[in-house]
Order: structure tokens, then C-alpha cells, then sequence
């Protein structure tokens, strides 16, 4: 596989190279008895759900990005059996298993398994009535919670990309998850970036590794320009986080000037910055109108001797503009209609993937707000969107761009 310089400067740069996951057997896992524990709304029609998504990555190539899957760059790396070894250890792990006698078994199960099946384990997970009779062990929680079907649980959120891990400037942030249930797409994330030859570890600093304590997710950072960064204060991005990735961000990043913190109500309606913020084109962002009057801006800023804090007094359109040196548009979802901008935020109408300049690729059933964005001249690519939506994630929280083009 080609490397590549990954490098992130802007939120529209025409998009290169783009990290994707096809939703596959972990999605067929979900119970709605699970659904809650695995961060999802609904079961999906899984082969609908692969057509969708295959449509997409389709629009991506077609308007000139080269598509890199999960699966792939995996494989690439566990062909060498110490890193296979190294990333079953982090998983069991974090799988909290609490049986050593349990966690020993499993590493030798999964450990030897051929690399495809491997892979389909750590992604699909693992149930008990996939390991043969014969090898199975029971422990008192298998009499305590019988109705419990796995030893390994599913990560059906791996397909949105973009939370696991983000690329900023030529750096690259590998979250730590706010929620247990996804922690493992981080770890994944983390093994990829030491070892796959794509990411050339020594000309690509990490901003924040998946084994702090603080918890920051991809969908929170937004690349305004090679100047400013914007990165929301979330329900799943902690304060203390953006600290840490702030002091590696100036360290790391010459051209760094400053980090506008966006703080959004910490309610799973606004899990992220993007699910009610999306940079558009040069001076223009689609944002969810019910989110301006409840945000909070701050800023960090590089000084002589440390970093300086402060409270910016503006408006978002105002901070925002400022960080860009041009005024800026808010291009309201929803057509100006508070009922219709609500129904479309929570299927993601903000959520735009910018794939150049003023080209964007959205959902298709929000069709207010993309008329909206049209009225301002932004060229809209509608994608499928029937299953695909039912893990509340639009195109940006599905994709993890590692190259775009220079503006």
C-alpha cells in the first residue's frame, strides 16, 4: 500500500485521502435488548446498510479521494504476530473480563486464529456459542448472567470513523472514548497509527494517545485553517482533554495561532461540535439555529511563556470570522422552521462532509436544509441515508479525512 503525507489544514480543502469503515457482521449483532449499551437508536437492514455506504465511499472516488478501509490497514499490520499479540493484550484488557483464568483462554482462542478471522473478532466480537464445546470454559458469571451472550462484545460504531481518531495539520489526535462501549475503536485506531507504514510515525505527532485518562473524540475537533482550530466542549470531550491536546497542538504545530473552544449543552442531542457545527466553504457554516443561543466561546492562544486562556466576548459567527480573518455565514438547517431544523439536526443535517470548497456531501432526507444550502450556493451530493442513519451519524462522522489540499 502507497504511503501518503497526511496532512489536515483546513475543514474543505479538496479531500485526497479518507479513512472508511464498511458496517458489516457487528451490525447484524445488535438486539434490542443491546441497543443501548452499543450507543444505537434502531436495528439496521445490515446489506442495505453496506449498499449505502458503499455509495458513498463511491462519491467520495469519483470526486478524487483515494478510500482506505479499516479492515485493510489491519490486516496490513498483524501480518507480523508481536503487534498481533500487543493489540489482543489492549483489548482483553479493556474488555474488563475480571478472570484471569477467563482472559488467558480467550488470548490463546483469538491468538491463534488465521488473520481474517482474527480481524472479524475484534470487530464482530466473540459469543460463546462460537468457541467449540470442547475448548469453552465457565466462570460464576456465566451461571450469574446466562442471558449474556458474549465473551467479547460487538463495536457496531466503528463506521463513524471520524470519532476514533483525527488528523490535524500533519499531527493526529487517537481519542480516548467517552464511552467504554467504543473504547476499542480507539485501540484499534492506536495500533494502526503505530505500525501501518501510511502513517510515517516519525514525521506524524500524536496530539492525544488512547491511553490517557482524559476523554476527546474526533467529532469535536473542527481544522478551520492552518491557524485555528475549533474544538467543542462536549458531553464526550472533556476540558482537561483539550488542554492536553492544546499543549501538544502549539508544540507540534508551527503554524498553530490559536484553539477556539466551542461549549455545547452536554446532552446526547449535541454529542459533538459537527452534529450542530459544519465548515462549508471558504466564509460559511451550516449550523442546528437551536444550538447559538447556548454555546460559549473561549480561546487558547500561543504566548511567550505558556499558553493563554481567555473568554471571547462575540458571537459564534463573530469568533469564528475572526479565527478566519473574513466575515462569516451561518447558514441555519432547516429552512428557518424551528420544528423542521430540530427533526433534521437529529438526523444529522449539520453533519456535512465538505469534499472541496462549497461541495458538500449530505443525507438525502434532509431536505430542507439542503435546499437551504443551496440557496446560498453550496453544491450539495445527496447519499442514501435509510439504515445508515439509524446510529445517529451523518457523512463528516463517517469519514476520517487524512489528506486534503491546500486552500
Amino acid at each position: 500500500m502507497n504511503n501518503i503525507r497526511i496532512n489536515v489544514e483546513s475543514e474543505i480543502g479538496n479531500l485526497e485521502a479518507v479513512i472508511l469503515h464498511k458496517p458489516g457482521k457487528e451490525m447484524e449483532r445488535l438486539t434490542p435488548d443491546t441497543l443501548e449499551e452499543s450507543l444505537f437508536e434502531d436495528i439496521p437492514w445490515v446489506r442495505q446498510m453496506q449498499v449505502e455506504h458503499d455509495g458513498f465511499a463511491d462519491v467520495l472516488r469519483e470526486n478524487g479521494a483515494k478510500v482506505f478501509y479499516t479492515k485493510d490497514l489491519l490486516r496490513d499490520i498483524l501480518k507480523s504476530n508481536g503487534i498481533k499479540k500487543k493489540l489482543l493484550k489492549d483489548v482483553l484488557a479493556n474488555a474488563l473480563l475480571f478472570n484471569n483464568t477467563l482472559e488467558s483462554f480467550l488470548f490463546d482462542y483469538l491468538y491463534d486464529l488465521e488473520i481474517e478471522e482474527f480481524i472479524d473478532c475484534m470487530i464482530s466480537g466473540v459469543t460463546k456459542s462460537e468457541v467449540p464445546d470442547g475448548d469453552r470454559i465457565m466462570t460464576l458469571t456465566d451461571f450469574v448472567e446466562s442471558d449474556k451472550s458474549f465473551y467479547l462484545n460487538p463495536i457496531p460504531n466503528l463506521y463513524f470513523m471520524r470519532d476514533p481518531a483525527a488528523v490535524v495539520g500533519n499531527a493526529i489526535s487517537v481519542s480516548t472514548m467517552f464511552s467504554r462501549a467504543r473504547q476499542r475503536e480507539s485501540i484499534i485506531m492506536q495500533h494502526i497509527f503505530d505500525n501501518h507504514p501510511l502513517f510515517l510515525t516519525n514525521e506524524t505527532p500524536l496530539l492525544h494517545h488512547v491511553d490517557s485518562p482524559t476523554s476527546i473524540e474526533g467529532g469535536d475537533i473542527l481544522v478551520l485553517n492552518e491557524k485555528s482550530i475549533a474544538v467543542g466542549c462536549s458531553v464526550r470531550t472533556s476540558a482537561p482533554a483539550i488542554e492536553d491536546l492544546a499543549e501538544k497542538a502549539f508544540a507540534y504545530l508551527s503554524k498553530l495561532e490559536q484553539i477556539l473552544i466551542i461549549e455545547i449543552p452536554k446532552v446526547r442531542a449535541f454529542m459533538h461540535l459537527d452534529t450542530v457545527l459544519t465548515m462549508v466553504d471558504y466564509d460559511k457554516f451550516t449550523i442546528y439555529p437551536g444550538i447559538e443561543p447556548l454555546v460559549k466561546v473561549y480561546r487558547i492562544e500561543r504566548g511567550k511563556d505558556g499558553l493563554i486562556y481567555s473568554t471571547v466576548n462575540h458571537k459564534l459567527s463573530k469568533a469564528l470570522g475572526m479565527a478566519l480573518n473574513t466575515p462569516i455565514e451561518l447558514i441555519r438547517s432547516g429552512g428557518g422552521n424551528p420544528i423542521t431544523a430540530a427533526r433534521e439536526q437529529w438526523n444529522d443535517s449539520t453533519n456535512t462532509l465538505a469534499i472541496a470548497p462549497g461541495k458538500v456531501v449530505t443525507y438525502s432526507r434532509n431536505e430542507a436544509s439542503n435546499d437551504v444550502l443551496r440557496s446560498y450556493g453550496i453544491d450539495v451530493i445527496e447519499i442514501a441515508d435509510s439504515e445508515l442513519i439509524r446510529g445517529r451519524g451523518g457523512p463528516r462522522c463517517m469519514s476520517m479525512p487524512l489528506r486534503r489540499k491546500s486552500l
